[in-house]
């Protein structure tokens, strides 16, 4: 399944969980994999695993809400390749907190790295990927696919700043997606639902906490809120994104794919 043949990309946060995921998914279809994230190490240890694999990958760290770092970063992704075809901004975080009691820190931790980092990356990637030459037979320069979440649909006690953050991220994408349609660039998002990471091994203790319930009365419900009847796997994120890094999905842009198993429908 070689959809992504001679396609370059780069995946933020893909040390571990959904970008771990999106990476190997990327590389499995074909493509050569930038594999981006904040831990070094953690980078390095996805792109042996893709390597394992006869995929090309090359690690780099990266600190979204470092914009001269981002900068830094796209411009050694071109000059080493010349141009980059796929970006996955999917680097986030989350805290958990009563509204009353929520915190200026929580706020701008979430916002720093949410909304202003996922603004960093794509600013910076797709000021070059304006100057590069269209795909071949494809009449579009480059792919963007952002991270954002259910909580950008349905917002949840104990998430607002979360939630409102990752609104930002589903605005940002809308209007980016209108600017840079002349310069055929698309631009779309995936929200994800109960997914399976170290990250919401961490929420699921933060919520039982602040809620005063066992941590598996979460996770049940977490389950009951899903038709599908399930948590759901980085994996499923994964082939979403890359279905909008293919070019069956060439004619879509500007808009957020729900991949939740129906914990939040229209």
């Amino acid at each position: 399944m070689n959809q992504l043949e001679n396609i370059n990309a780069l995946v933020t946060g893909a040390g571990s969980g959904i970008g771990r995921a999106i990476a190997l998914e990327l590389a499995t279809r074909g493509a050569r994999v930038w594999v981006s994230d904040q831990s070094l190490d953690l980078a390095e240890r996805v792109a042996k695993e893709i390597k394992t694999t006869g995929s090309t990958a090359q690690a780099v760290e990266l600190d979204i809400t470092n914009k001269q770092r981002v900068h830094v970063v796209a411009e050694h992704v071109f000059e080493e390749d010349g141009r980059l075809d796929v970006l996955a901004a999917n680097a986030g975080v989350s805290t958990m907190n009563h509204f009353l009691e929520l915190s200026e820190e929580e706020w701008d931790f979430n916002f720093k790295v949410n909304s202003k980092g996922t603004f960093f990356t794509i600013q910076e990637f797709a000021r070059l990927m304006a100057k590069q030459k269209l795909l071949p037979n494809r009449g579009i320069r480059g792919k963007i696919i952002a991270t954002a979440s259910m909580a950008a649909r349905a917002a949840a006690p104990l998430l607002a700043h979360y939630s409102a953050s990752k609104f930002a991220v589903l605005g940002l994408v809308q209007a980016v997606a209108k600017e840079l349609a002349d310069l055929k660039i698309t631009v779309n998002a995936v929200n994800p639902g109960f997914v399976q990471t170290s990250m919401q091994e961490r929420e699921v203790v933060w919520e039982a906490k602040l809620r005063g319930i066992p941590v598996d009365q979460v996770v049940e419900e977490y389950k009951r809120a899903t038709p599908l009847s399930r948590l759901e796997k980085p994996e499923d994120v994964a082939r979403v994104v890359a279905f909008l890094a293919s070019a069956d999905s060439d004619f879509m842009t500007g808009e957020a794919l729900e991949v939740n198993g129906g914990a939040w429908i229209s």
